[in-house]
């Protein structure tokens, strides 16, 4: 018995409709949200959904991506590396990185606060692949802080020596946020810290002999 053109086109509509449920499950995942996300208006009110219009363009702009990646390789799609929306959101609504998102806080509520969300995102999010909580992404995000704001410095190095009590550059930085501070006693106890764990840093070392220098002349005077 063959099948009627009815028949054949419901299987292709319920085909087609499952892809897409499941295509929007992959969004939805990507993004860390819920499908009431973007649909939020009650169904058939023709009430504004701006996310959902994000949404929709962002998923242009991703085909659109995907076509020109391909013309540039000269390969076929299957070849070649996809655009994807976990590809930047990585399990998160708004994309961003860490440095962004804590060097933001700091400079708004301060270093505590700042620790504070480190910690909290850390615990949520470590296992995967969201953010870089690596120790020398946050050692590069402290060194843009460190000149004008020491105490907040401090504050996120204090946070990372529990998760790396051996860490010389943790101590080093410290000592120099302490001269920022003009505290060239807490300066010179973390830069020695920081050689007895890392004695072949030549930078370091000069750093602290020429504190010391300087604070035995000040105390000579």
């Amino acid at each position: 018995m063959k099948p009627t053109w009815a028949f054949v086109f419901l299987i292709v509509a319920s085909t087609a409709a499952q892809a897409q449920t499941v295509n929007m499950q992959e969004v939805a995942q990507a993004l860390g949200v819920r499908c009431d996300y973007c649909h939020s208006a009650p169904r058939g009110s023709g009430q504004p959904e701006p996310k959902k219009d994000i949404a929709l363009a962002m998923m242009a702009m991703t085909r659109d991506l995907n076509a020109k990646v391909q013309a540039a390789t000269g390969k076929p799609a299957n070849e070649t590396a996809r655009v994807e929306c976990v590809t930047c959101h990585r399990g998160v609504a708004i994309p961003q990185p860490l440095s962004t998102i804590i060097l933001r806080t700091v400079a708004q509520k301060g270093g505590v606060a700042a620790v504070e969300q480190y910690l909290d995102l850390r615990k949520q999010f470590y296992s995967r692949a969201t953010y870089d909580f690596s120790e020398e992404a946050l050692l590069e995000m402290v060194q843009r802080v460190v000149q004008g704001r020491p105490d907040d410095a401090i504050a996120l190095l204090r946070m990372n020596l529990e998760f790396n009590p051996q860490s010389a550059k943790t101590y080093a930085l410290i000592g120099f946020a302490y001269t920022r501070k003009v505290d060239d006693a807490s300066a010179i106890t973390n830069l020695q810290k920081s050689l007895e764990l890392d004695p072949t840093n030549a930078m370091v070392r000069g750093q602290l002999e020429q504190l010391q220098e300087y604070r035995r002349r000040r105390q000579a005077q």
